[in-house]
């Protein structure tokens, strides 16, 4: 999970629903398929050299993203994407080409283990309900430079993690009531009551 890339890089930025998000868009892969890192703020960051100096040397930067061959840079109200998208894209573009760290390596043992006894302690519901999250939510939520990872499932209430520009944007609790959790019911109609997410 480390950017060592000696190639001349290509970075070409997206707009997606969120207003106050843009996605920086790399040319090869930076992480795994369907690894995910949110970072909400600077103090979160502190085991990713990347989002780190992106915190420090941007003011007006308040949550970073990566995910497979992206980051989201999340900004504040105040700041108009305009005036300073090419100075992120050009900090962003200047540290991959050096191919240092994007994470620490701690980070991402730490993470590597919680998948595997999380996977092995899933019940067959929560296999299900994360296949159906993968297969049918996970390609249009990243589209839109975002993440919703699952998080928990008891007494038929799922909960879900929004990462990214998803945690925020106005439109999240639309897509979140009227698209996932009328999917997971239609789909899982004897387990599924609601899908609510964490940190809204």
């Amino acid at each position: 999970m480390q950017a060592t890339q000696s190639h001349n890089i290509y970075i070409y930025t997206e707009a997606n629903p969120n207003p106050n998000s843009l996605k920086f868009v790399v040319d090869y892969m930076l992480l795994p398929e369907g690894v995910t890192f949110d970072f909400p703020d600077k103090a979160s960051a502190a085991e990713s050299p990347l989002a780190q100096l992106i915190f420090e040397q941007f003011g007006f930067v308040q949550r970073i993203f990566l995910m497979s061959n992206f980051i989201t840079v999340t900004k504040d109200e105040a700041t108009d994407w305009h005036e300073v998208a090419g100075e992120v894209k050009d900090f962003i573009k200047a540290y991959l080409m050096e191919g240092k760290p994007l994470l620490t390596k701690d980070l991402v043992n730490r993470y590597e283990q919680s998948l595997n006894e999380s996977d092995a302690q899933d019940t067959e519901t929560v296999k299900k309900i994360k296949g159906i999250l993968n297969e049918y939510v996970r390609p249009a939520v990243e589209s839109d430079g975002g993440a919703i990872n699952f998080h928990s499932f008891e007494d038929g209430i799922v909960k879900v993690l929004l990462q990214g520009s998803c945690s925020g944007c106005p439109s999240s609790t639309i897509t979140l009531k009227a698209g996932i959790e009328n999917l997971l019911k239609r789909m899982l109609p004897d387990e599924v009551k609601e899908v609510v997410a964490e940190g809204i």
